[in-house]
């Protein structure tokens, strides 16, 4: 997929997610677009494509990647312990545990059938799905 799809993504998500305090930061890259805020690198929203199963998916949602697991585990119990609250947001579709490809990495995500790179509408629904996770997640994981 090319590079210039996700900097649809990330045109939008930079609309949608001004609401939240701190700077923001995105980058999309050949494969996907992440957002973070402040110096918060390790903690961020993306939307990738991974294989999975022997095929291609879009992965997309909110990813604790400190290299101690049990920092990551952590981040990730402060979400889970208001899960309700977030899953009226999300609804039934995010996963949470192992990131997927590397078991230190933990992971509230969902994933997507891969994307056709020439539809701008697919763009803004994934936009706007990531400024949901922004939304559930972000004032809670700040809140540690």
């Amino acid at each position: 997929m090319e590079r210039r799809f996700f900097e649809q993504v990330q045109d939008v998500i930079e609309g949608l997610v001004f609401d939240v305090d701190g700077t923001l930061h995105t980058k999309a890259h050949g494969r996907g677009v992440k957002i973070w805020f402040g110096d918060a690198t390790r903690e961020h929203y993306e939307a990738q494509l991974i294989r999975l199963d022997g095929k291609v998916v879009l992965e997309v949602g909110f990813h604790a990647e400190h290299p101690n697991v049990d920092e990551n585990q952590a981040v990730l119990d402060q979400l889970l312990v208001a899960e309700s609250g977030w899953r009226r947001r999300l609804g039934a579709e995010p996963e949470s545990g192992v990131f997927l490809g590397v078991d230190r990495w933990l992971r509230i995500s969902e994933t997507w059938d891969e994307p056709d790179p020439d539809d701008f509408e697919i763009a803004i629904e994934i936009a706007a799905r990531l400024a949901d996770y922004v939304s559930a997640l972000e004032h809670l994981r700040r809140d540690r």
